[in-house]
C-alpha cells in the first residue's frame, strides 16, 4: 500500500497536478453554482412574492369596491326625500306605529311610496356579496336585519338585557368582523363574514338615528383570486385593525388572532408592502388606511423552495456535468502527456544501460516533442562521435598493424639492420650503410609510439623513406618538402602522408629515367591543413583514375580486394575522425602526366588532440 502511494501519488507529478486541478475546479464550480443558485433562488422567491402581492392587490381592490357599494347605500337614501323620511319613521318609532304611518300615508295619497324595507331588499338583490343588512335604532334599541330570500328579523336589544347597544356604540367605520353580540342576537354566528358600519342621520335635523351595518360574505373574496389561483403560492389573509382574521385562504384562522400580527407590524409601515424573511417566513403586507384593514401574505420556506426546486436540480446537473468535463478533458490531456513522458523516461533508461540504437520518434511539435527530437538527435550525434573516435582508432591500429606485419617484426629487423649497417661501414660500403640507416630509422619511427603525432613527425617519416629510395636509385630520384613552419607542431593522424609517398614509389616512379621528382607542399588554407603530393611519374589513365576514386568511397570487402589499401585507409580514417568534408583527392592528367594527391584535415585543436590521444592509446 505504501509503495502504491509512493508510486501513484507522492512521486507522480502528473497525479498531483490532476488532483490539485480537480480540487480547484470542484471548489470553483461549487462556489460559482452556490452563488448563482442563491441569486437565482432569491429572484424566484421575489417573483413568487410579486405574484402573491398581485393577488393581494386584487383582494384589496375587491374589498375597496365593496366598501364603495356600502358607502353608496345611505347617500342613495338621502337623495330620495320620501325614502329618507320613511327610514327616519322606521328608526324612530316602534314597528307597529311605522306600519300605521305607512297605511295612513297610503290612505291620504293613494300612492304606495318608497319604503326602507323595499329599498334594502333591492340593495341585497343588486349586491350579491352582501349577506345581510342590519339597521340598528338607537332610540328603540332594536335590530332590524334584512337577509337573502326576503328574510327580515326585528330583534329588541334592550340595554338592560343585552350588550348590543354598548357594542353598537363602539362600532367604527373600519372593516371588521361582525360583532359577536349582534351575530348571536340575529342567530348568524359561525358564518365567515366581514362587516362595515355607517351612521344613519335624520336628513332634516341631522340627529343620529342609529347605524347601518353591511355584512359581506368572506367567501366572495375568492372571486378576486380567480385569475391568480395558478400563479401565487402561500396564503393570503385579510385582517381588521385589531389583527383578527377576516379572510384566510388556508381556512384556519378566520375569526382568530393573526399569529404573525406583531411581526407584520415590524415589517413595513402602513400602506407599504414588500418581502421580508421573518422567522423563516416571507411576509407581504398591503395596508388600507381608508378601510382600516390589512391584506397580508405568507410564503413558507417550503413553498418558496418549490419555486426554485427545478432551478436547483438544473444547477446541480449543470454543475456536475461541468465538473465532469472540466476534470475529464484536462485529465485525458495530462494522462496522454504523462504517457509520453513515461515513454521518454523508459527509453532514457534503456540508453543508460547501453542501448544506443533506441529512438523515441515523437513527431509532435510541443515541448515533449522537442525534447524527444533533441534526444534522438543527441543519440545520432553520439553514435556518429563513437564511430568517428572508436572506429577511427580501430582503423589506425589496423593500419599500423598492417604496416608492422608487412615489415616482418620491425624490432627484430631494426636490430638486425643495425648490425648489417655497421658491417657495411666497416668494409667501406658507405651507400649501403646510409640506406640501412635510413631504413632502420624509418622502422624505428614505426615502432615508437608517441602521445602526439605531429606534422613534423609525419614529414620526417616521409623524408627517411624518400631518402632510402634516393640512395637506392643513385640520385635518379629527387624530392622536396615545403612546409609552413607554423604547421610543424600541428597534430595529425599517424601515417596520413607516408602511404601517399609510398604509393608513388610503388606505382609511379620511372625507374629507368633520371628526372624522377616528388614534391610535398604543406599549407594552411581556410583554417585547414592542405597537403599536396605532386610527382612527375607514370600518371594514371582516366579509366583507372575513375575506378580509384570510386574505390576510395567504398568500405566493403571488394574494395579491399581491389587494392589501394594505403590511399583508402587514409581517406577512411580522415572521414571518420573529422567528417565527410575531409579526406584525399587524386588528380592525374593521364598516362605519363604525373599525379597530384591532395590530403586535407583540420588544423590541430582540442577536439583533434583528444581524438589523437584516444587513437594513440
Amino acid at each position: 500500500m505504501l509503495e502504491f502511494y509512493r508510486r501513484m501519488f507522492k512521486n507522480n507529478l502528473f497525479t498531483k497536478t490532476i488532483l490539485l486541478f480537480s480540487f480547484i475546479t470542484i471548489v470553483t464550480i461549487i462556489a460559482f453554482s452556490y452563488f448563482m443558485f442563491v441569486s437565482m433562488s432569491q429572484s424566484a422567491v421575489r417573483r413568487e412574492l410579486d405574484n402573491q402581492k398581485a393577488a393581494m392587490s386584487a383582494i384589496d381592490r375587491y374589498i375597496g369596491l365593496r366598501l364603495e357599494n356600502a358607502d353608496s347605500i345611505m347617500p342613495d337614501i338621502y337623495r330620495n326625500d320620501a325614502l329618507s323620511l320613511d327610514l327616519s319613521h322606521f328608526l324612530l318609532y316602534p314597528y307597529p306605529d311605522y306600519v300605521r304611518y305607512r297605511l295612513d300615508l297610503y290612505t291620504q295619497t293613494g300612492i304606495d311610496s318608497a319604503n326602507a324595507k323595499t329599498h334594502m331588499e333591492n340593495v341585497l338583490e343588486t349586491q350579491p356579496d352582501i349577506r345581510m343588512l342590519v339597521l340598528y335604532s338607537s332610540e328603540q334599541q332594536m335590530l332590524y336585519a334584512y337577509g337573502r330570500n326576503a328574510e327580515f328579523k326585528a330583534v329588541p336589544v334592550n340595554a338592560s338585557q343585552s350588550y348590543v347597544p354598548d357594542a353598537m356604540a363602539l362600532e367604527s367605520a373600519n372593516v371588521s368582523k361582525p360583532n359577536a353580540w349582534v351575530s348571536r342576537a340575529l342567530g348568524s354566528s359561525g358564518e365567515t363574514m366581514y362587516s362595515v358600519t355607517r351612521p344613519i342621520n335624520d336628513k332634516q335635523s341631522f340627529k343620529n338615528l342609529g347605524q347601518l351595518t353591511v355584512w359581506f360574505d368572506s367567501t366572495g373574496l375568492w372571486n378576486a383570486l380567480t385569475a391568480y389561483e395558478q400563479e401565487f403560492k402561500g396564503d393570503i389573509f385579510v385582517l381588521d385593525a385589531n389583527g383578527q382574521v377576516l379572510f384566510d385562504t388556508s381556512d384556519q384562522y378566520y375569526g382568530g388572532k393573526f399569529p404573525y400580527a406583531e411581526r407584520l407590524k415590524s415589517v413595513y409601515d402602513v400602506s407599504s408592502s414588500g418581502p421580508s424573511p421573518e422567522g423563516g417566513l416571507y411576509l407581504n403586507k398591503l395596508a388600507s388606511t381608508s378601510g382600516g384593514y390589512t391584506v397580508a401574505g405568507i410564503l413558507s420556506p417550503a413553498e418558496a423552495a418549490e419555486s426554485y426546486e427545478h432551478l436547483r436540480n438544473t444547477i446541480v446537473t449543470i454543475g456536475a456535468v461541468c465538473i465532469l468535463f472540466a476534470i475529464l478533458v484536462p485529465s485525458l490531456f495530462i494522462f496522454s502527456f504523462a504517457k509520453r513522458t513515461n515513454r521518454i523516461i523508459r527509453l532514457t533508461q534503456r540508453v543508460k544501460h547501453g542501448d544506443l540504437q533506441t529512438r523515441i520518434h515523437d513527431r509532435k511539435e510541443d515541448e515533449l516533442g522537442q525534447i524527444a527530437g533533441s534526444f534522438d538527435d543527441m543519440l545520432d550525434e553520439l553514435n556518429l562521435y563513437i564511430d568517428r573516435v572508436y572506429k577511427a582508432d580501430i582503423k589506425q591500429k589496423h593500419t599500423e598493424l598492417a604496416a608492422l606485419q608487412a615489415r616482418v617484426n620491425p624490432h627484430f629487423l631494426y636490430n638486425t639492420l643495425e648490425v648489417i649497417r655497421m658491417r657495411a661501414v666497416s668494409q667501406g660500403a658507405r651507400d649501403v650503410g646510409e640506406m640501412i640507416y635510413s631504413l632502420s630509422m624509418l622502422f624505428k619511427s614505426f615502432v615508437q609510439q608517441k602521445e602526439r603525432h605531429t606534422m613534423k613527425d609525419e614529414l620526417e617519416a616521409c623524408r627517411l623513406y624518400l631518402e632510402l629510395f634516393r640512395i637506392r636509385y643513385k640520385d635518379r630520384l629527387a624530392y622536396d618538402i615545403q612546409v609552413d613552419p607554423e604547421l610543424l607542431n600541428a597534430e595529425v593522424p599517424r601515417l596520413c602522408v607516408q602511404p601517399i609517398v609510398e604509393n608513388y614509389i610503388v606505382h609511379g616512379i620511372r625507374s629507368r629515367d633520371e628526372d624522377n621528382r616528388i614534391v610535398i607542399f604543406v599549407d594552411l588554407e581556410q583554417g585547414d591543413i592542405a597537403v599536396r603530393v605532386r610527382d612527375n611519374g607514370r600518371g594514371i589513365p582516366s579509366e583507372k583514375l575513375c575506378d580509384l576514386r570510386n574505390m576510395l568511397y567504398r568500405t566493403d570487402g571488394e574494395a579491399a580486394a581491389e587494392g589501394g589499401f594505403g590511399l583508402r585507409s587514409i581517406h577512411e580514417r580522415l572521414r571518420l575522425l573529422y567528417g565527410p568534408e575531409y579526406g584525399i583527392e587524386v588528380h592525374s592528367g593521364g598516362a605519363g602526366q604525373g599525379t597530384l594527391v591532395e590530403m586535407r584535415c583540420p588544423n590541430s585543436g582540442e577536439e583533434e588532440r583528444h581524438v589523437q590521444s584516444v587513437s594513440g592509446g
